[in-house]
């Protein structure tokens, strides 16, 4: 197999040279130098969290911890939520619940299909419901799920309302300020275009206040604690921080903000509609007919009638390309192509050229 394949998977995604780059030096992480560093990596993501002053917390892991911090921040034993479950990320939003002892109520589990607003709506009207945890752009299925529309759904029954946007944030529009949101998170390695291993997270108000009432032990997940430590005379973070991937992903918001958010956002869209016209000609369909809006930085389809996804994986591997398989019970039948971050069309064309190669 080649070693330098285009990679377009759902993530990890590919790091321009820019950003490799900023990554060989070391700054020690308790000096002015790094904490401007801090404030200057915060001030260029807000933009694309659509945050403007909320906090915004590292977190040194993967976006999966700083999900799984939300539940032991924000909740206690037996607070009843609703998890939107139509797909792999958002079944994780269920287990992290359920595992902590959650009453954990799941809405659209079909995972071909968009979340409807009015099932949330049913599930939250009986009362008593804490939070409701949605996946924004779900990389199983390529779902873009509306929400807008279920935060305002959960708003009126006085619900936090908590996303993930790790795949979103970066590559497509992202607003917590106008959607009225409690928690979000992204991670290093999608949008961004750094190595994985770092996360950030949003949260407001009413989140802080669920914090204390949450009993759940926390120490390096406590979101109290990250806050505390950056609001020092410089900012800082506890432990050691991973100083090379701040430096990453700084670097990629840079990039990111030179090309300008809304040309970032029509490039994202662009690449989704080709892959798609793409590959429709190439005899693959859309995974999820009931799926109604689609993300624009993956694309999930079914394989042709005859191609096993995971053989047909490994015959684009070999011309040169990386895609994914489907997850789950979608492994045999579906692959899945990412979009994200740096890639560009000369990308998405060579990619489709490759597939339509390894069909014959």
């Amino acid at each position: 197999m080649r070693e330098d394949a285009l990679l377009m998977t759902p993530g990890p995604t590919r790091i321009p040279e820019r950003v490799l780059l900023a990554s060989h030096r070391v700054l020690h992480h308790r000096t002015p130098e790094f904490s401007d560093v801090l404030d200057e990596t915060f001030d260029l993501i807000r933009p694309f969290f659509g945050a403007a002053s909320a906090d915004v917390l590292p977190v040194h892991a993967t976006g999966r911890a700083a999900m799984e911090g939300a539940i032991t921040n924000f909740f206690a034993p037996g607070d009843a939520v609703v998890a939107r479950c139509n797909g792999s990320f958002g079944e994780m939003w269920a287990e992290f619940a359920k595992s902590y002892g959650l009453d954990v109520r799941r809405v659209c589990e079909d995972w071909e299909h968009s979340v409807d607003p009015a099932v949330v709506e049913a599930a939250l009207a009986g009362g008593g419901v804490r939070g409701v945890l949605c996946t924004h752009s779900d990389t199983s299925t390529a779902v873009l799920n509306p929400i807008a529309q279920i935060a305002a759904v959960a708003r009126s029954h006085g619900s936090l309302i908590l996303v993930d946007g790790i795949s979103s944030v970066g590559g497509a529009p992202f607003s917590f300020d106008a959607w009225d949101l409690d928690f979000a998170v992204t991670s290093s390695q999608k949008c961004l275009m750094a190595s994985p291993g770092l996360s950030f997270a949003v949260v407001g108000e009413r989140a802080w206040q669920a914090v204390e009432r949450s009993p759940f032990p926390k120490n390096y997940l406590s979101f109290e604690a990250i806050r505390s430590t950056l609001a020092r005379d410089r900012a800082e973070t506890p432990g050691t921080t991973p100083v090379s991937l701040v430096l990453q992903v700084r670097e990629g918001l840079r990039i990111l903000t030179e090309e300008g958010l809304d040309h970032v956002f029509e490039r994202h869209a662009e690449m989704a509609e080709r892959v798609r016209t793409g590959t429709r000609a190439l005899g693959f369909g859309l995974l999820g007919a009931g799926i109604h809006q689609r993300s624009p930085t993956l694309t999930a389809l079914t394989v042709p009638d005859g191609v096993d996804a995971n053989a047909y994986r490994v015959k684009v591997r070999s011309g040169g390309v990386q895609i994914a398989v489907g997850l789950r019970s979608y492994a045999g039948s579906c692959v899945r192509v990412g979009h994200m971050g740096d890639i560009r069309m000369d990308d998405v064309e060579r990619t489709l050229e490759v597939m339509r190669s390894a069909l014959s």
